[in-house]
């Protein structure tokens, strides 16, 4: 049996463009076009890529972009300073703070500092608190684990009364996207560092997310047959047999475990394109908010 493959950047690309589809008709309306700020501390070279994808898909997508860099001994009441202004610019609907932050930073109090209507990252403790109870729904949903969801429920797979298995229990993905799986009435098992029989655990999952940031950790023999697997790590691994001296790969051991799953996510292909579509879904959302299209 071969996995169905779950082509995040093909699904990603259907989100952009409705996502596009949505600015034009809020520009065509009279409203200014979206806007999304971002901020960086430092000089970390991986966020500055992250930082430049966003801003030129915003570009692309008919949105304003406002791009803040701050230096990397940034003091915390300037961190907290920049985010404040940003709350008080009309033209501005979601904010960004880039992660990691340098470790002299409080980052839990700077996400805290940024507006509930412009947490487009899905961050804020209230937000969070909200995906964590019955019955209440946040404004916004942290865009990578947002984005596993749409991806599995883009290609059929059944949420309902499913094991889950959710490999990692980080903040940005693993503990958001248990919360989403529980939502949808699955049954969910976090795994980490410390649980005992980690194989075994796994072999349960009708959906199993894999986000624990260890190289092709997911072995053939952790999958039940017939699977949905969600690949969301990434990582860079150095081949001088290839073109670019590295290749890149996930947390899934993909070419193994496509023999057994039902459904696969690549990595590259799959999680990392939709993380910045969410973004963008979210950044529009944030815009219908402020111009009170969209109760909340």
């Amino acid at each position: 049996m071969t996995a169905k493959l779950i082509d995040g950047t093909a699904i990603a690309k259907e989100v952009r463009e409705a996502v596009g589809a949505e600015v034009a008709a809020l520009v065509a309306a009279g409203y200014p076009p979206p806007g999304l700020a971002t901020v960086l501390v430092g000089e970390n070279p991986a966020s500055e890529v992250y930082v430049g994808m966003k801003q030129r898909m915003c570009k692309k997508l008919g949105m304003e972009s406002f791009s803040y860099t701050l230096p990397v001994d940034a003091s915390q009441e300037e961190v907290e300073g920049l985010v404040k202004e940003l709350n008080d610019n009309p033209a501005v609907n979601g904010i960004l703070v880039q992660l990691p932050l340098p470790k002299h930073l409080d980052e839990e109090a700077v996400l805290r500092t940024i507006s509930v209507e412009k947490d487009i990252d899905g961050f804020h403790p209230i937000n969070i608190g909200r995906l964590a109870q019955k019955g209440r729904e946040p404004l916004f949903v942290p865009c990578t684990p947002d984005g596993c969801m749409y991806l599995l429920e883009h290609s059929g797979v059944e949420f309902n009364g499913a094991n889950a298995v959710v490999l990692g229990r980080s903040n940005i993905v693993g503990m958001p996207a248990a919360l989403l799986l529980v939502k949808r009435n699955a049954t969910v098992t976090i795994c980490h560092s410390r649980t005992k029989n980690l194989p075994e655990v796994c072999r349960q999952a009708d959906i199993l997310i894999a986000a624990v940031g260890q190289v092709e950790i997911v072995k053939k023999d952790w999958v039940k047959p017939g699977a949905a697997v969600i690949d969301v790590g990434t990582h860079r691994i150095d081949d001088d047999t290839k073109e670019k001296g590295y290749y890149l790969t996930g947390d899934v051991a993909f070419d193994e475990v496509n023999e057994v799953a039902g459904w696969i996510s690549p990595s590259p292909g799959g999680v990392g394109p939709m993380t910045i579509a969410m973004l963008m879904r979210n950044t529009v959302r944030a815009a219908k908010i402020a111009h009170g299209l969209i109760e909340v």
